[in-house]
Formats: structure tokens, sequence, C-alpha cells
């Protein structure tokens, strides 16, 4: 019977597919010992040494080390939690794995210095709360102060990138160059000029509460008439300006007038903005969100629209 036969260390490894010199390193160190000896002194193991064998083989496979395997075989230690907290391990050092590769991958791409470089490592490297507190800094920088309108609430949660705990490369590259966009001076002071043109306007209005934004009255007026292929210059155009002008005067408590009209095509220029849009794609990106649509074509229409109309 299995259950009393004795094998020798070759005959050990012929079964196992193990090498001599690994069993007998494994005997060593005490993970799988002799049951008896020959009397010539060499090793002999019966058939749990067999099993034992195979389980360490395949522990080692996963990555366990050895002092901890012994403890696994020797029912010192559960299996099934010593596993838990080595794929716990491995959770994090794949999370690294893949921010070093999303760098690596930008770098490359981007064709970055060495300065860049260790810029978006050290972004890519942030905890949770360093990230939230960079974001928090950028959208204090844009709304703080601005907290009389009551739509800014919901635009800060909608501009808040949320990193997942095991994103994607591209989600990590996304949100580099978004950290680094919020970073922008530039960037910066264009976004805060936005936002109290558009808190004056709302103060000046003398609406409460939530109400319309431009961009989506312009949107619906002026997207329809580019779709069609309509000129901004033409004559076709003109009660599509008429349109969304009347409306935006009316949201604004302001005259439908050519001192409108520029403000109107002054304030779309910012928002077109390519930095702006290329916020939003990248915090799509990081968010898991649909990629938004592109409003550059019908902001396009509209200023030269409404320039033709303000010349004139």
């Amino acid at each position: 019977m299995d259950g009393d036969t004795l094998y020798s260390i070759g005959e050990l490894a012929r079964r196992t597919g193990l090498t001599v010199k690994t069993i007998r390193f494994y005997s060593d160190r005490g993970v799988v010992a002799p049951a008896d000896r020959s009397p010539a002194g060499y090793r002999l193991y019966n058939i749990d040494a067999v099993a034992r064998l195979d389980l360490v083989r395949t522990l080692r496979e996963l990555g366990l080390d050895l002092p901890t395997i012994r403890k696994v075989v020797d029912r010192e230690l559960s299996l099934p939690g010593v596993a838990a907290t080595h794929a716990e391990a491995l959770a994090v050092q794949i999370r690294a794995l893949r921010l070093r590769r999303a760098v690596l991958r930008a770098v490359a791409e981007r064709g970055s210095t060495p300065e860049e470089t260790k810029l978006m490592h050290q972004l890519a490297q942030l905890s949770e709360a360093e990230r939230r507190r960079l974001i928090g800094d950028f959208l204090d920088a844009v709304f703080g102060r601005l907290d009389a309108v009551p739509a800014f609430t919901g635009v800060m949660r909608s501009m808040t990138p949320e990193l997942p705990d095991n994103p994607e490369a591209e989600q990590v590259q996304a949100w580099v160059e978004l950290a680094e966009l919020s970073l922008d001076p530039d960037f910066r002071a264009l976004m805060r000029r936005m936002a109290e043109d558009q808190a004056a306007e709302h103060a000046r209005s003398g609406v409460k509460g939530p109400r319309r934004d431009i961009a989506a009255v312009v949107l619906d007026q002026a997207g329809p008439a580019l779709t069609a292929g309509i000129d901004p210059a033409s004559p076709q155009a003109v009660p599509i300006v008429a349109a969304f002008t009347a409306h935006c005067a009316r949201l604004l408590g302001r005259s439908n007038d050519g001192e409108l009209r520029r403000r109107l095509a002054t304030w779309l220029e910012s928002v077109r903005d390519p930095r702006r849009e290329r916020y939003l794609q990248l915090l799509a990106v990081v968010n898991g969100w649909s990629a938004p649509e592109s409003l550059g074509p019908v902001f396009d229409w509209s200023i030269e629209a409404l320039s033709v109309r303000t010349r004139q």
C-alpha cells in the first residue's frame, strides 16, 4: 500500500517533478521531513511528502515565502487566511505597477523631460486624501467666495475626479494630465474669470435659485443650425441668433442689444478655450463616464454669428 511505501529522494523527484536538489533544500528547511532513513543513512519519505511537495510548489508559484509555507503545511497558519493576506498584498503591488506603467507610457508618448517625468510620477503616487486636497485647492481657487450662485455647488461636484481603487492605465494617465492642468496658474485664472463673470451676471439678473445654463441655451438653438449647414454669416442665421440672444437676455436680465451680443461672444470664447474642454474630457476618463460631446464647433458657429451681427 502507498501509505506504507517509502521513497528515496530520487523516487520522490520522479513522482513530483521537482529536482533532487530542490527536495533536499525543502527537507533541510524542515518543510518536508523524511519519515525514515535507509540502512545507508539516506532519507526516505512517505506518500504524505508527495502531497506536501505538491502544495509547497503551488504556494511557491503563487509567490509565498518559505517560512509562511512551512507554517501552512504544518497547519500553524490557515491557508485561506494566508491567501487573503497575500492577495491583498498583491493588489497593492499590482496598483503600484499600473501607476508606473501609466507614467512610463505618458513619458514615452509625450516625450517628457526629466522634470516633467518626476512631476508625473509624484502626481500618480498621491494618496486619495492628497488627490482630494489638490483638486479641492483648484476648485477653491476657481469658485471660492462665490457661493452666492447655487449652481456652483453642483458644478464643483461635477468637476471632481474620483480615481478608482484599481484604475486602468488610461485613467491614471488622464488623472496625471488633469492634475497638471489644475495646477496651471493660467488655466486657474481663466476658470476663475468665467466663474466671476457668471456670478456677476447672476447677481445682476436678480434670479433666485438655479437657472438654465447659457451654454445649454446656445447649444439648443445653434446646434441644429450647425447640423443643417447654415452659414453663421448668412441671412438664415439671423432668426437663430435672435432666438438665443433673446433667451439669454431673459436669463441675464439684460437688453437684447449689441452689448449683450459682444458679452456673449466674449463669454463663449472663454468657454471655447481648449483647456476647459480637455479638463472635461480627462474628467470623464478618470471617472469612467461617457466621453462628453465637443461643444467647440457649436460655440465657434455662435461666436462667428454673434460677431457678424455685432459688426453690422
